[in-house]
């Protein structure tokens, strides 16, 4: 049943009328971008940013044409311990207090599969823009499954699981590397 769904997914997005193109906004509750490091070789350690606000311009039938904007709250850093939350943010990294957002604005989308694509954008941080790329894969589209039992999840849903690698020196962030910082995100979004 499992493997069936992305053919479904496929499917609904394929087959979809135009009036599902829509404009998604994130669903705070149900959105993660968490990033990953090499702590000197020896761990991998995690964290969290937990505050994000994202739209998502979308017509099923011309995928390519979506356009994805994403603000993402410096100091809402969130590693489980504060001590290494206030140091990410101080001015030796990420210096939340000058630069109070991270920033993602799409400028590509690039159909890859069936359910999964690559958007590229335009990512700050730190006051410095780079391209990046996103691999993204579909995770969900149409009324929410949950919808039928409580009304704030009534209406049309899509939901995205996405990834991609970068290097946290080339934005000025930290004093020396750590290495490839992985960033993955996941994501429900509601039409307004």
């Amino acid at each position: 049943m499992i493997r069936l769904a992305p053919i479904c997914i496929a499917a609904t997005l394929l087959a979809a009328p135009a009036s599902l193109a829509a404009t998604y906004k994130t669903d705070q509750g149900h959105t993660e971008v968490q990033f990953m490091w090499s702590h000197a070789g020896v761990s991998t350690q995690s964290g969290e940013f937990t505050t994000v606000d994202g739209t998502l311009d979308i017509d099923p039938e011309n995928v390519e044409d979506a356009k994805l904007n994403v603000t993402i709250k410096a100091d809402s850093i969130a590693t489980g311990f504060k001590p290494l939350d206030e140091h990410l943010s101080s001015a030796d990294f990420f210096e939340v207090a000058t630069y109070p957002e991270i920033t993602f604005v799409s400028t590509g989308v690039e159909r890859t599969g069936e359910d999964t694509a690559k958007v590229t954008g335009d990512l700050t941080i730190h006051g410095t823009t780079k391209p990046v790329t996103l691999d993204t894969k579909l995770t969900h589209i149409g009324p929410h499954p949950v919808g039928a039992s409580l009304d704030y999840y009534k209406g049309e849903w899509i939901a995205f699981e996405a990834s991609t690698t970068l290097d946290h020196t080339e934005f000025g962030v930290g004093p020396f590397s750590t290495g490839p910082i992985t960033i993955r995100i996941s994501t429900e979004m509601r039409a307004q």
